[in-house]
């Protein structure tokens, strides 16, 4: 069973204009060089932002006559671009053995709007999972967006466990509480937003349940927070330039790690906090303990 995984993580340019065939095929360009430099790193993991092949601004989407916002007109989308951009980056995943994973709009039957999702590609070339973001902002599921039902655990060589959040979703630590139940590693957040505090909420998860984090966010972003790997335990492994240039951050998911800070985390931290929430405090308190009394002071 493996028990390393190097990992690289994106900030790749996201078009903001689904309408714009040109962009999304610079986006996709730059998305497969982005997997080769990858590849070539040897990760067998590459993860990209929120809507790496777009991510449909409200205001090219959803804006009404007098600058109101509408629900969208999805009619006006690019979809046939945004399927052969994406069956390009799955081709070269198939081709380079690289399991890839990237944000785009997943269309649904009219009327339904579309989801906003990560599409999960394994080093098959094969599209084996979609995460489908489930707390959407209120414009997304004012105007943009049908919401998605449920978590998304992908296992990667037999030994190494994947969870999936965007965005906003980073502002529900219900999520990153289900997927420590669910025994994850590690758990991919892909953003669309230009915010610090985004970023240091990711690395919280990292110490509060102890895996792995990767944080990708787009190109343009980048100067305020850029993407990076968490440790587990919390430690910032990689990170990208903040200079608003695509780039890969790369580090190694080592289960067997010997750092201190890793150790602790993987051995120590995370095996007693589940302890202590599967009630063994409870078989601990002493029956009638006047500690529990509040009335007593001492």
């Amino acid at each position: 069973m493996a028990r390393t995984l190097r990992l690289a993580v994106a900030q790749s340019t996201v078009p903001e204009d689904p309408t714009d065939r040109g962009a999304l095929r610079a986006a996709g360009q730059e998305i497969r060089a982005l997997m080769v430099e990858a590849a070539e790193a040897g990760a067998r993991l590459v993860q990209f932002p929120e809507g790496a092949i777009t991510y449909p601004s409200k205001h090219v989407m959803a804006a009404g006559p007098a600058g109101e916002l509408v629900p969208a007109d999805w009619s006006r989308a690019a979809w046939d671009v945004m399927r052969e951009e994406a069956e390009s980056i799955t081709a070269l995943a198939g081709k380079l053995g690289l399991w890839t994973v990237f944000g785009s709009i997943h269309p649904l039957t009219p009327p339904n709007r579309p989801h906003n999702s990560l599409y999960v590609v394994s080093d098959h070339g094969q599209l084996v999972a979609r995460y489908d973001k489930r707390f959407l902002s209120h414009t997304e599921v004012s105007f943009l967006y049908s919401p998605g039902h449920r978590p998304l655990v992908i296992e990667v060589d037999d030994g190494i466990r994947f969870g999936f959040a965007l965005c906003v979703e980073a502002n529900f630590p219900e999520i990153f509480a289900e997927y420590e139940r669910l025994d994850v590693e590690c758990v991919l957040l892909s953003v669309m937003v230009d915010e610090a505090p985004r970023a240091r909420v990711a690395q919280a998860y990292g110490t509060l349940y102890n895996y792995w984090i990767g944080y990708s966010i787009p190109a343009q972003f980048s100067a305020t927070a850029p993407s990076g790997i968490v440790a587990s335990g919390g430690r910032w492994l990689a990170r990208c330039p903040a200079n608003e240039h695509p780039a890969l951050a790369i580090a190694d998911i080592d289960l067997d790690s010997q750092d201190e800070d890793i150790n602790m985390a993987v051995r120590r931290a995370r095996p007693w906090r589940r302890s202590a929430r599967a009630g063994l405090y409870d078989e601990r308190t002493p029956v009638g303990d006047p500690r529990s009394d509040v009335r007593t002071a001492f």
